[in-house]
């Protein structure tokens, strides 16, 4: 339905702005807005939604470890490990180098220390388990990027080097300590004191790296660590007769972000989205239920098509697209405490086979995000995304070749969260998505 608004009440917007309204190649200003033209206020234009997986998302040099497993109601079951290589300041027992001195220095214990960094998805109330495996592969990129993605694996083995059960209290400044294998630790001591280590690359060619893996018989939630404030501390003591022994370590930290990564997965067996094809492809709202999906750390995002669009320049001989304003709903019963909302969407610009051209940009060439009303009512009717897209529609409405671009919807963290959304399309009962293009004919 076509609804005609008095154009007194947009020039009054207008002029108390200030500023001119970009629509593509057409500037609507103050001069444009006279009594006698006419605005139009469309709400029918087709939108479709449907649900696309990337190929993979890079998740190394995020800065954030993140460790754990919960089978999710509506996505399936998410798993993230996690993989680092270590390196420290020092490879001699401390900072001597002396072969003599080093024959009174005994190992005492060796643990990992896990600093929690804010983040956390799922129920934090129950217990969370993972143990600690030996890389035996090198962290080295399979490809010329030297990134690492969220399906990027490296071999290890099988033996645990420490494990622990622990409920997370990840708003905490607080950190875990993991007691690792006093095997594992005395035989890195020897090798210091021996000097058969006493640089980075004799370091890493013993110790290539480690993995957090959790643990497959309890799922409850993924957990954020530190990458600058973790580490593997090795204890050790300097043995004199008749004296006090003095305690020692020697720290292992991931001195280098780009050699860490999060391996994120998701099984979709037996929900909607089990049939999600390749990346190139997209699974249409009308086979989920009339439902969007999105969420980070696996690449699943929403993308949203305007078929009809180029219809619009038939309204008037000269007209334009002077705002349109996007909301997108999300489904009722999908987001709680455990899954909660993120306060904005990213938005892309994609083409037929979800091959991103750039960020959503405004006529000032700034980012738009989709922006969360957090206001809520009984029904939850009022909580939504608002995304300003009429500068994109102006340029899609006056594209003359055949080819469309879409709006691809993802989180901002999407390489180093799990947070998720669903969101409810067109012919949704409640929770639909809408879209409001005011048209002015000049």
């Amino acid at each position: 339905m076509y609804k005609f608004i008095l154009m007194f009440f947009f020039a009054i917007t207008f002029i108390s702005c200030g500023t001119d309204t970009d629509a593509g190649e057409f500037v609507v200003g103050s001069d444009y807005l006279a009594l006698s033209n006419k605005v139009i206020l469309i709400d029918t234009v087709t939108v479709d939604m449907s649900t696309i997986n990337f190929d993979s998302l890079a998740t190394s040099s995020q800065s954030r470890i993140l460790i754990g497993n919960y089978d999710d109601p509506i996505f399936g079951k998410v798993k993230s490990d996690s993989y680092f290589q270590l390196s420290t300041e020092t490879y001699a027992l401390n900072n001597s180098g002396s072969d003599t001195e080093a024959v009174n220095y005994v190992f005492d214990s060796i643990s990992m220390i896990l600093k929690y960094n804010n983040y956390h998805y799922g129920d934090t109330t129950k217990v969370q388990t993972f143990d600690i495996h030996r890389l035996t592969q090198k962290v080295k990129p399979n490809t010329d990027d030297d990134s690492f993605y969220n399906n990027s694996t490296l071999s290890y083995s099988d033996e645990s080097l420490g494990t622990i059960s622990y409920k997370p209290r990840p708003t905490e400044k607080d950190s875990i300590n993991i007691k690792m294998s006093s095997e594992f630790g005395a035989a890195l001591f020897q090798k210091f004191k021996k000097r058969e280590i006493t640089d980075f690359d004799s370091f890493t060619e013993y110790l290539k790296g480690l993995v957090l893996v959790p643990a497959t018989s309890n799922s409850s939630s993924v957990i954020g660590f530190s990458v600058a404030t973790s580490k593997v501390r090795l204890y050790y003591s300097k043995y004199q007769a008749d004296t006090e022994e003095t305690p020692y370590f020697i720290d292992f930290t991931i001195a280098d972000i780009a050699k860490q990564f999060n391996s994120i997965s998701l099984n979709k067996t037996g929900t909607l989205l089990q049939n999600l094809p390749i990346s190139s492809s997209k699974l249409s709202s009308l086979l989920t239920n009339h439902q969007g999906f999105i969420q980070a750390g696996t690449g699943v995002a929403c993308r949203l098509d305007f078929p009809n669009i180029k219809q619009l320049k038939y309204i008037a001989n000269n007209g334009a697209i002077v705002d349109a304003e996007l909301i997108l709903k999300p489904v009722n019963n999908s987001y709680s405490e455990q899954y909660p909302l993120s306060d904005s969407l990213k938005v892309y610009v994609g083409d037929n086979l979800n091959r991103i051209s750039g960020s959503l940009a405004n006529s000032a060439g700034t980012a738009v995000y989709g922006i969360l009303n957090k206001k809520s009512d009984e029904f939850n009717e009022n909580v939504g995304y608002s995304v300003r897209i009429g500068n994109f529609l102006q340029k899609e409405m006056l594209k003359q070749a055949d080819s469309r671009s879409s709006l691809i919807l993802t989180l901002p963290a999407i390489s180093k969260a799990v947070n998720r959304i669903v969101l409810g399309d067109q012919k949704r009962l409640e929770n639909k998505i809408q879209l409001k293009i005011y048209y002015i004919s000049y």
